[in-house]
C-alpha cells in the first residue's frame, strides 16, 4: 500500500527530466541481501527508485531520457522456482505501478544502452550514497555494479545524487500527507506504551506492543530498527539489542517510528519508569527546554550556519548549567551530546537535503537533542519531525507531549 497513484510518480519523472537538461540517467533498484545461508533480509527499495517508479521490488532498471522525456523499465529475470516461493512483478503491473508504459528485458536494455551511447558520451546515475566512507556495513552492491556496467559502454559516468536530493528535500503535498500518517501511527504508539511504562519488565515486551500497533493502524512497519533502551543503554545512541530488564527508578530511552505509504516518521521520548529524583528531572528538563528553544529558531530563509551555531550555544548551555562541563570544552560538549542535532527526513530515515545553505519551505528534518551520562546510567533524548513552511514551521509530531 502506497497511498499515492502513477500520478504522483509521473511528476517526479517531469521535475527529473527538467533538471536532466537533455541528459540521460539509469536508476537501478536494489537487490535482495543475504540474512543467513539461503535466506534474505525483507526486501527495502533503494529511494531514488522508489521515488520515481513506486516499484518496490528488486533487481528492476529505470531508463531515463531527458531529451525525448521518456522512460523505460527494465524487468529482472525471475526463474520459476523464485517466482513461486517469493513472487514477482510482471510488466502490466510494473506499469499501473509506474505509469511507464514501456517494459523491456535485460538483453534488449544492452542493446539500448549500446544505441544511447552514440548519442550521449556522458550518462548519470545514483552513486553511493554522500558519507558512505564512513559507514561500518556493507553497501547494495547494484550500485557499484551498475556503475561498473555504464562505465564499460558511455565515456563518462557521473552522480546524479545531489540532483535527487534537491528535488526530495521538497516534499510535495502528497508527501507530507503520507508523512503525517506516519507520525500519527507513532504517536499512537507512544501514547499505548506510555500509560503502561510501569508494567513492562523487559525492553523486548515494549518494543512488542510498539510493533503490535504500528501493523495494527497499517503501517508497514518500523521506519528503522526500533531503540527501547533503559538506563544506561540510553547512552549508546544506536542501541538496538533491546533485551533488558526494565526495573523502577530510571528511565528508558525510546527512539521508535512507524514507516507509512513510502515515508518514514522519527520520533523520541524518555519516559521514567516509577518516580523521577531531582537529578533525573534536571537533566530531562534541561532536553526538554533546549528542544523548545531550538524549534523556535526554524524558519525558512534560516541559513543553516547560524541554526547550527545557535543550537550548539543552547546545548552547551545546558550541559553547563548541568554541571558536565565549562563554557568553551568541546571535547566534553561532544562526549555528552556526541550526535547531530537534526537530519533531513522523507523515505528514508536520514533523507539527504541536497546540501542547502538555508531552510526551504517543504524541508522535512528532525530535531532532536540529547544529553547522555554514561557515569550516571542517564540517558534522555527528544525528537520531533519539522516541517518548514513559507511563514516559519509546523511541528509535525506536537501531538505527542515531551513530558516524561
Amino acid at each position: 500500500m502506497t497511498g499515492l497513484d502513477n500520478s504522483f510518480f509521473a511528476g517526479n519523472r517531469e521535475r527529473v527530466y527538467d533538471a536532466l537538461k537533455g541528459g540521460l540517467l539509469v536508476v537501478p533498484a536494489y537487490t535482495n541481501m543475504q540474512r543467513s545461508n539461503d535466506t534474505s533480509f525483507r526486501f527495502e527499495q533503494e529511494a531514488n527508485f522508489w521515488y520515481l517508479t513506486g516499484i518496490d521490488y528488486p533487481d528492476w532498471w529505470l531508463f531515463m531520457d531527458g531529451k525525448r522525456r521518456k522512460a523505460w523499465l527494465v524487468a529482472p529475470h525471475v526463474n520459476d522456482i523464485h517466482h513461486v516461493f517469493d513472487g514477482s512483478l510482471n510488466a502490466e503491473e510494473a506499469t499501473k505501478i509506474s505509469g511507464i508504459t514501456e517494459v523491456m528485458d535485460r538483453q534488449s536494455a544492452d542493446m539500448w544502452l549500446r544505441q544511447a551511447a552514440r548519442a550521449h558520451q556522458l550518462v548519470y546515475t545514483v552513486g553511493v550514497p554522500f558519507g558512505s566512507e564512513y559507514f561500518d556495513f556493507t553497501l547494495n552492491p547494484v550500485t557499484r555494479e551498475m556503475e561498473d556496467k555504464l562505465k564499460r559502454i558511455f565515456t563518462t559516468v557521473r552522480s546524479f545524487n545531489l540532483e535527487l536530493a534537491r528535488l526530495r528535500a521538497i516534499k510535495q503535498p502528497a508527501e507530507i500527507k503520507m508523512m503525517q500518517k506516519a507520525i500519527d501511527i507513532t504517536i499512537a504508539g507512544y501514547k499505548r506504551i506510555k500509560s503502561e511504562i510501569n508494567n513492562y519488565k523487559y525492553e523486548y515486551e515494549i518494543e512488542a506492543d510498539l510493533t503490535h500497533e504500528f501493523r495494527r493502524l497499517g503501517a508497514i512497519g518500523h521506519a528503522y530498527d526500533p531503540i527501547v533502551a533503559y538506563g544506561e543503554n540510553a547512552c549508546t545512541v544506536h542501541y538496538i539489542r533491546n533485551d533488558s530488564k526494565v526495573k523502577k527508578g530510571n528511565f528508558v530511552l525510546f527512539d521508535v517510528a512507524a514507516k507509512y505509504g513510502g515515508y518514514s516518521a522519527d520520533i523520541s521520548r524518555t519516559y521514567i519508569v516509577g518516580e523521577p529524583t531531582a537529578r533525573q528531572r534536571a537533566v530531562h528538563g534541561a532536553v526538554q527546554v533546549a528542544h523548545e528553544r531550538i524549534i523556535s529558531l526554524v524558519k525558512p530563509g534560516l541559513s543553516l550556519h547560524e541554526y547550527f551555531g545557535k543550537s550548539d550555544e543552547i546545548m552547551q548551555g545546558a550541559l553547563v548549567e548541568l554541571g558536565l562541563m565549562q563554557p568553551g570544552d568541546n571535547e566534553a560538549y561532544r562526549k555528552y551530546f556526541p550526535h547531530s542535532i537534526s537530519h533531513g527526513l522523507g523515505i528514508d530515515v536520514h533523507d539527504a537535503l541536497g546540501r542547502p545553505d538555508k531552510f526551504l519551505p517543504g524541508m522535512v528534518f528532525t530535531i532532536e537533542p540529547g544529553i547522555y551520562i554514561s557515569e550516571e546510567k542517564i540517558g534522555v533524548r527528544i525528537e520531533d519531525d519539522i516541517l518548514v513552511t513559507e511563514t516559519g514551521h509546523k511541528n509535525m509530531s506536537k501531538k505527542l507531549s515531551t513530558d516524561m
